[in-house]
């Protein structure tokens, strides 16, 4: 049976050959316009014969074995076999050309005798522009893959009418597909898997042109309009397809996984990259789904989210330190969310990596000028952190000090908002490390004269648990602040400054009026000694213009003349 196992498939070769060659000529002949070209009709009969090969191996492993005297014939046949499969078809089409009948009489015995009749007929192929309603069960995965192979053709743009026509037509395939995965019933065989994957890398796997809107002169996201793809027709339905196949109750993840593998999850990843938002949604949802459904390939897809942050971070710091700031990567912000969910399931105590990935990626994150695009994302990330391990808010406000922005009233206005969240969670004992220098900034925002800055800082004080933490450390807390709300009152040129200003003062009376008053004397204190330090210092500067000014002519006239020395001098 081995031996003419391998005749078979021997025997087909030449005569499969053969058929593909008259098939060629008669569609360039007759230039008839079939749904299916003749390259797709070769996939179709190359599948169909790579069944038959898996059938006749499984139905041959029932068989009782041969004897010795067996194997060793069907050793040497399969020897002779394999070297008469080596040479080249057309010579093979010539030497067998007398022999095709009577080898095909021999293997029409063959398939009568191994395969029932319903195997047979279901291995027929099936034309992809049929019906999913129009076949029988047995026959739609066939079907399926049919149309799959019919939509991992690319368009050519030589012809534009031809064009339009196929992605007509392979817009309809999807549709179909998409409608045929949904419906529920469509079962997923190692085949068609590998089928979906190819199809979708074929579709969705692409190089983006350079990113030439970076330099913008204002470095924000926000202000520049978003860019859509002129093909998201049909790109969208392959990510639907792509997203049903996923969470599809009947896909074997254990098979799938072998497909969509740690390349393709990288390609993938690559997309992020992509111009248009509603490619970069739809990648979201589809890494939500691989992380959820292909457990064995979590790790892998937390450690290349990191990588892509941490490139990022890397990039940022480097045209920052040489050139200007014009590093972006348009998926930042989608996979911080998806790294949010991520985070919201790790274990406690959180692992020393996960700690890491905190300190040297998302809080570097808050140092870009365009960190608007990411922001509400990236906050999520940080309080998910500190929801998780309270202990961490001290690293997180330590961080949020040192990239905290001078010159950026906007990002200024994002990090007292990120401050406060990440205050609301944080402990007593914590809160006492970082008090001094927290207030000392927040002090500097009270004083802002941007008016936005400092509302959202007098804001701060009307959060209760702001004001317990406050109240529990107004000793270090009111001699850092009653100074600032003293100079408003006096200079700021807003009224609703103003006003925030006095009910601040106010606030801080209630809560302990004598040491209100001790930093009201200290004040005044710390003016009178200015002042003092100011008439003493405009005192010596008028001494100094006077002994300048008594000096004789002579002694003016060779200073002039030896300007240099005099420089080195002073």
């Amino acid at each position: 049976m081995l031996f003419l196992l391998f005749k078979v498939q021997t025997f087909l070769r030449p005569f499969l050959s053969h058929l593909l060659l008259s098939l060629k000529t008669f569609f360039t002949a007759q230039q008839a316009q079939f749904v299916t070209s003749y390259y797709q009709f070769r996939n179709l009969v190359l599948l169909e014969v790579n069944f038959i090969g898996i059938m006749l191996k499984q139905v041959l492993r029932k068989l009782p074995r041969k004897s010795q005297r067996s194997n060793s014939l069907d050793s040497a046949g399969t020897e002779s076999s394999e070297r008469t499969s080596n040479t080249d078809d057309g010579v093979q089409c010539m030497n067998f050309g007398n022999k095709i009948s009577s080898r095909l009489r021999v293997v029409k015995r063959v398939s009568s005798v191994v395969f029932p009749a319903s195997i047979v007929a279901g291995s027929e192929a099936v034309e992809p522009n049929l019906a999913f309603n129009d076949v029988s069960n047995p026959q739609k995965p066939y079907l399926f893959i049919s149309k799959l192979n019919l939509c991992c053709e690319v368009s050519n743009s030589s012809d534009p009418d031809k064009t339009a026509v196929e992605q007509d037509l392979k817009r309809q395939t999807l549709i179909e597909l998409v409608d045929f995965v949904s419906s529920g019933s469509a079962k997923f065989n190692e085949s068609a898997i590998a089928a979906v994957c190819k199809m979708c890398a074929l579709n969705l796997f692409r190089v983006f042109p350079p990113k030439y809107r970076s330099n913008t002169a204002s470095g924000e996201a926000d202000d520049e309009e978003p860019m859509f793809d002129p093909g998201w027709s049909n790109l969208q339905l392959v990510y639907d397809l792509l997203l049903r196949f996923i969470g599809c109750s009947s896909l074997d993840a254990k098979v799938a996984k072998k497909y969509l593998d740690h390349s393709f999850i990288l390609r993938l990843l690559d997309l992020f990259e992509s111009e248009d938002p509603r490619e970069r949604d739809c990648l979201k949802t589809i890494l939500h789904g691989i992380y959820g459904k292909f457990t064995v390939h979590r790790p892998f897809v937390r450690k290349a989210v990191s990588n892509i942050i941490y490139s990022f971070v890397c990039e940022t710091e480097r045209h920052s330190v040489f050139v200007c700031e014009t590093e972006r990567h348009n998926g930042i912000a989608e996979l911080l969310e998806i790294f949010g969910s991520i985070i919201s399931g790790f274990a406690l105590p959180l692992k020393e990596e996960h700690k890491m990935f905190l300190c040297r990626a998302l809080i570097p994150l808050h140092k870009p000028k365009y960190m608007g695009a990411y922001h509400q994302q990236l906050t999520y990330c940080i309080v998910q952190f500190v929801d998780k391990d309270p202990k961490l808010a001290n690293t997180v406000i330590t961080g949020l000090l040192k990239y905290w922005p001078v010159r950026n009233s906007q990002k200024e206005l994002m990090f007292i908002s990120e401050l406060e969240e990440i205050l609301e969670m944080t402990g007593m004992a914590d809160f006492q490390k970082i008090a001094i220098p927290l207030f000392r900034r927040i002090a500097c925002c009270l004083n802002s004269f941007h008016y936005q800055v400092a509302e959202r800082a007098h804001m701060i004080w009307s959060n209760e648990r702001i004001l317990n933490l406050i109240r529990h450390n107004r000793l270090v807390i009111f001699p850092l602040i009653f100074p600032v709300l003293e100079r408003n009152s006096l200079n700021h040129w807003n009224q609703t400054v103003l006003n925030l200003t006095k009910n601040t003062r106010k606030m801080l009376v209630e809560m302990d009026e004598e040491l209100v008053l001790a930093c009201e004397c200290k004040l005044e204190e710390e003016n009178s000694q200015s002042n003092e330090a100011a008439e003493k210092r405009k005192l010596t500067w008028e001494c100094l213009e006077i002994a300048a000014g008594v000096k004789p002519a002579a002694a003016n006239i060779v200073a002039s003349a030896e300007p240099a020395a005099c420089a080195v001098a002073c």
